[in-house]
C-alpha cells in the first residue's frame, strides 16, 4: 500500500508539470495585454512600455516561463500583477468560503442522491423511479447560474428567507453562516445531486438483481437491511467513484456559483483574475485546483480497500 501511494505521488509530477506548461503558454499567448489594463486609457506607449518592463512581460516567452519555473519549484506561487501580493497570501485569504461551499455542497448532495438512487433502483419501473430519473436529469441539465438565480428570486426576493449575497464566516456564528451558506449550497448541490443518484441506481439495480440479495429477502431480513447493509455496501464502489471524478464538476461549479452570490472564495477570486488578465493568481488557482483533483482520486482509490477486500495494491 505504502508503495502504491508513493508511486501514485511521484506520478502527479509529470501531470502538474504539463498542467503548468499549458497553462503559462494559454495565457501568454492569447491577445490581451495586463500592462495596458494597469496604464488605463490615457497611458502613452512608453507608459505601457515601462510596466511592462517592471513585471518582466518584455522578456522572451522562454525566460518567463523559466523564472515563473524555478519560482514554482521554491514554492512561490508569484506577486499578484494588480495587488502586488504573494498568490499564495491571496489563497489563504479566500480558501475558508471556498471550502464551506463545497464541504455543504457535498452534504447536500450526498444526503439528496444516496436516498433517492437507492429508492429508484427499488422501485424500479414504477412512477417513482420515472420521478426521481425526471429530476436527476432536470438537476443535472439545467445550468448553476440559472438555478441559482431562480432560488434568490423566489427564497430571496420573494420570500425574504435568504441573503439575496454574501458571505459570512462561521466564527461570526452558525446561523448567519447557515442563512448565507444555503441556496448555494443547494444550487451547485442539486447538479451534482443529479449525477450521483443516477450512478446510484444504475449500481443498485445491478446488486439487487444478485442471488445473495433475492436470499436476504427471502429470509425475511428488514427492507432497510437488503437495500444498506447487502445492497448499498456492495454498490459503493461506483458510487466513490463518481463522487470523487464529480469533485471536477463541483470545482468548476464553485466559481460560477461564488460568482452569482458574491461569496468572496477562490472561484471569485478566479474570475476577477481572468478578467484582468493577473497571470500568478490564475496560474496558481489552476495549479491548485489541479493538485486538489488529483489528490481526490487517489483518496478514491485507496477508499476502495476498504469497500471491497477483494482489492489490494
Amino acid at each position: 500500500m505504502f508503495a502504491y501511494i508513493v508511486r501514485r505521488l511521484l506520478a502527479t509530477i509529470p501531470v502538474m508539470g504539463v498542467v503548468a506548461l499549458f497553462v503559462f503558454a494559454l495565457l501568454h499567448l492569447t491577445p490581451g495585454d495586463p500592462a495596458v489594463l494597469i496604464a488605463g486609457e490615457l497611458a502613452t506607449d512608453a507608459d505601457i512600455a515601462a510596466i511592462r518592463a517592471k513585471l518582466g512581460l518584455d522578456q522572451p516567452f522562454h525566460i518567463q516561463l523559466a523564472t515563473w519555473l524555478w519560482s514554482l519549484a521554491r514554492g512561490d506561487l508569484g506577486i499578484s500583477i494588480f495587488t502586488n501580493l504573494p498568490v499564495t497570501r491571496l489563497i489563504e485569504q479566500r480558501l475558508e468560503p471556498t471550502l464551506m461551499l463545497t464541504l455543504t455542497t457535498l452534504i447536500v448532495s450526498i444526503v439528496i442522491a444516496l436516498p433517492l438512487g437507492i429508492i429508484s433502483a427499488w422501485k424500479a419501473g414504477t412512477w417513482i423511479d420515472t420521478a426521481v430519473m425526471s429530476f436527476a436529469v432536470f438537476g443535472f441539465s439545467v445550468p448553476v447560474f440559472v438555478l441559482g438565480f431562480v432560488l434568490i428570486l423566489v427564497f430571496s426576493l420573494q420570500l425574504d428567507w435568504f441573503p439575496v449575497q454574501g458571505y459570512t464566516s462561521i466564527s461570526e456564528g452558525f446561523l448567519p453562516f447557515l442563512a448565507n451558506i444555503t441556496l448555494p449550497s443547494v444550487a451547485l448541490g442539486m447538479i451534482y445531486a443529479a449525477l450521483i443518484a443516477r450512478i446510484t441506481r444504475a449500481s443498485m439495480l445491478d446488486v439487487l438483481a444478485q442471488d445473495y440479495i433475492r436470499t436476504a429477502d427471502a429470509k425475511g431480513l428488514a427492507t432497510f437491511d437488503v437495500l444498506i447493509r447487502h445492497g448499498l455496501k456492495n454498490a459503493a464502489v461506483p458510487i466513490v467513484t463518481v463522487i470523487g471524478i464529480g469533485i471536477a464538476l463541483l470545482i468548476s461549479g464553485v466559481v460560477v456559483t461564488e460568482t452569482v452570490f458574491a461569496i468572496p472564495g477562490l472561484g471569485r477570486l478566479t474570475v476577477d483574475a481572468i478578467v484582468k488578465r493577473d497571470y500568478p493568481i490564475v496560474q496558481g488557482m489552476v495549479l491548485l485546483f489541479s493538485a486538489v483533483y488529483v489528490f481526490i482520486n487517489l483518496l478514491v482509490d485507496l477508499s476502495y480497500t476498504l469497500l471491497d477486500p477483494r482489492i489490494r495494491y
